[in-house]
């Protein structure tokens, strides 16, 4: 099998650039920004931009001071680039939630398709506690790695320990 030189540099594009990767219909993104890294990862999972529509990443930053419960609020010039960035990586279609636009991953369409065979008891089970709990789940959710090949879920006897 021959790989052209065009085909190799435009992987490298993805790679390099922060792009969504090329394996997003494995549900593995590769969109990066260090202030969004550190700023939303310090209370909780960075979740990737991909999985919310520019709309609401555009609603959430402008509700920083109510953030879920909390006071995320940042200076402006952190919450412009961290906003810039999740707009320009948000996702599209099939992640939009319905109605208006929605804060919670959860609430999409996507996710609801995407885990419609999780039974309702291992959302609430005390390894997992809550939908938005990825990391739980998805071994390599730090990474931006939601595929199957990196999913292990919690049996309730381990999450008894």
């Amino acid at each position: 099998m021959r790989i052209s030189f065009q085909a190799i540099s435009f992987a490298l594009v993805f790679l390099v650039s922060g792009m969504p990767s090329a394996y997003a219909g494995e549900h593995v993104y590769s969109a990066n920004n260090a202030k969004w890294k550190t700023e939303c990862g310090a209370c909780h999972l960075a979740y990737p931009p991909q999985l919310l529509p520019a709309a609401s990443w555009r609603v959430m930053m402008t509700q920083l001071d109510k953030h879920f419960g909390a006071d995320a609020s940042l200076d402006a010039k952190t919450a412009a680039e961290i906003g810039a960035f999740l707009e320009a990586n948000a996702g599209h279609n099939k992640r939009e939630a319905t109605g208006k636009p929605s804060q919670r991953i959860t609430e999409t369409r996507w996710f609801k398709q995407e885990h419609d065979e999780v039974p309702a008891r291992e959302w609430s089970s005390k390894a997992v506690k809550q939908p938005g709990n990825c990391a739980a789940c998805h071994t390599q959710a730090e990474r931006g790695d939601f595929s199957e090949r990196s999913l292990r879920v919690p049996r309730e006897k381990e999450s008894m320990r």
